[in-house]
């Protein structure tokens, strides 16, 4: 299918905007700032979209990293795109071919691994582009970009699902580097990823003195728990015992059941002392995914119970606090097939001689003999989604109707929603052993290698959101479908109403980036 005039200025304008977004990638590369501490990031993004006529929202949801920008053209349907910006601690890379930290920072420090600096700009790119088509070929409509922290504890977009802020969209276009094969170049069909739940386990030991006997020889000592009585374990052990236990419970939690996985971090609360004196907090995170939404609530049962116990022995209090509760994802088929149509106009990415040089000089750095084509065979081509279903679907049991994580899910039960994938440069495997981490977060830094994926991407977004607001028939198919696979819209008879019953989990100890008078550190608040 042939591109509007509309889509070809689009595809222009992301084209000669070309170095302005690359250097704009970089930013958000090395600002590397990770869940619900992405200030820099948002406060950024916020800025461009205001110099550039869009009306913001700040702290949207009650997210202080989180925002909400919108612009009109006029009466007509509006159309969502978004941005992801927050980063993983412990992968601090510079954008080189060889293992080095970012300027004055160390390894343990945040980093982008997706590279949600590339995902987002890809957004930020088509919705600009976007604009400008709407403006020189007069399309009416709308545009809505939300700023999304902490995806990567599938962070916010539960709580701007719960709040509102993906409802009366015509549609919503979801981009994300590739990750997996077969999703390399394609649309998810009917397998969308699954649900997930996240939560914090907090012990407190507030009252050490009544774990022991009440009477107990040495409890009428000068000074309770003193350093030769007695002594309630504490809030480490109770953490201790919650970890040890749900490890070896987690064959009885769901098995045989497909795929799933829970993963749990020991968040640091720094309490070191030589005394002897009960631990007084502890704090342990779960994450939970699972291909449906029930499979989550019996882990989280087992895990209440074993948060209960193990708060018993120690002589701790408990509680739980909800970091996400995300809905598995609905399929749209007529979304899917409007973009993979983009996608084929738009075509796969690909790398040139620059790049390739790049590529064959990280693997020189690792003592790898360098490939004549280093680049994976598959980053270049396309996939048809049926093709890829298939192929996705071939290692999954029938029953399993959802597969691997993301929170994007939770955007499919509002609006019709199509979920593509661009591949991210990585590398073929070398017969001198696997690359280290490190490779493929240096690869969606270096602008060289990873700006191929970003003006691919956005010109698929924007493609696509033009096709949305200009085809009033495929406009009208995606609602009628999204119809009938909720029995009825929002609030019918087969939707999943939002999960989130909490507040924004932001005021417990994430890692952050703090200033002292040596320059920016990197911190885990106690």
């Amino acid at each position: 299918m042939s591109l509007s005039s509309a889509q070809t200025h689009a595809c222009s304008h992301i084209a000669s905007h070309r170095d302005e977004l690359s250097a704009w990638t970089s930013t958000i590369f090395n600002y590397g700032e990770t869940a619900w501490r992405e200030y820099q990031s948002a406060a950024w993004y916020i800025n461009i979209l205001r110099e550039h006529g869009f009306t913001v929202e700040e702290g949207s949801a009650g997210m202080p990293t989180a925002f909400c920008a919108q612009w009109q053209n006029g009466a007509g349907p509006v159309v969502g795109l978004y941005a992801e910006y927050d980063a993983v601690p412990g992968n601090c890379q510079a954008a080189v071919p060889r293992k080095e930290p970012r300027a004055g920072l160390n390894y343990p420090a945040g980093g982008h691994t997706d590279p949600h600096s590339a995902l987002g700009m890809s957004g930020l790119a088509a919705l600009l582009a976007t604009k400008s088509a709407m403006q020189a070929h007069g399309i009416s409509g709308g545009l809505r970009f939300t700023g999304e922290p902490a995806e990567k504890v599938r962070g916010s977009k539960p709580i701007h699902a719960a709040a509102g802020y993906y409802d009366g969209l015509a549609a919503m276009l979801s981009f994300h580097p590739f990750y997996m094969l077969p999703m390399c170049n394609t649309v998810r069909w009917d397998t969308h990823c699954g649900a997930a739940y996240s939560m914090i386990y907090r012990f407190t030991c507030d009252q050490p003195e009544r774990w022991g006997p009440v009477n107990a020889v040495g409890n009428d000592a000068p000074i309770p728990q003193s350093h030769s009585a007695v002594r309630a374990p504490g809030a480490n052990d109770a953490l201790m015992s919650m970890y040890l236990s749900s490890k070896s419970l987690r064959d009885s939690m769901l098995p045989h059941q497909g795929g799933w996985s829970v993963s749990e971090a020991i968040l640091t609360a720094g309490q070191a002392t030589a005394d002897n004196l009960p631990a007084a907090l502890a704090d342990i995170q779960y994450m939970i995914r699972v291909p449906e939404i029930a499979m989550a609530e019996q882990v989280t049962a087992v895990l209440d119970r074993n948060a209960a116990a193990a708060a018993a022995i120690a002589g701790c209090e408990w509680e739980r606090h909800w970091v996400s509760k995300s809905r598995h994802g609905l399929a749209n088929h007529v979304m899917a097939g409007l973009v993979w149509q983009n996608l084929q106009s738009v075509g796969a990415p690909h790398w040139d001689n620059t790049a390739t040089a790049i590529a064959q000089e990280i693997q020189k750095n690792l003592g790898f003999a360098p490939m004549e084509k280093p680049f994976l065979p598959a980053c270049t081509e396309l996939i048809s989604p049926t093709d890829a279903e298939a192929l996705l679907r071939r290692d999954l049991p029938p029953s399993q109707l959802n597969s691997t994580s993301d929170d994007y899910t939770d955007m499919t039960w509002h609006t019709p929603t199509a979920r593509f994938y661009i591949a991210r440069p990585a590398l073929q495997p070398a017969p001198e052993g696997p690359y280290p981490s490190w490779v493929m977060n240096a690869l969606g830094g270096i602008s060289e290698t990873i700006d191929p994926m970003v003006q691919t991407a956005a010109k698929v977004l924007a493609t696509s959101a033009l096709r949305v607001l200009e085809d009033k028939s495929a406009r009208l198919a995606a609602q009628d479908e999204f119809e009938r696979r909720t029995g009825g819209g929002i609030g019918g008879e087969h939707w999943v109403a939002p999960l989130c019953d909490y507040e924004p989990p932001i005021n417990f100890r994430w890692p952050e980036y703090i200033e002292t008078t040596r320059g920016r550190g990197w911190c885990i608040p106690g």
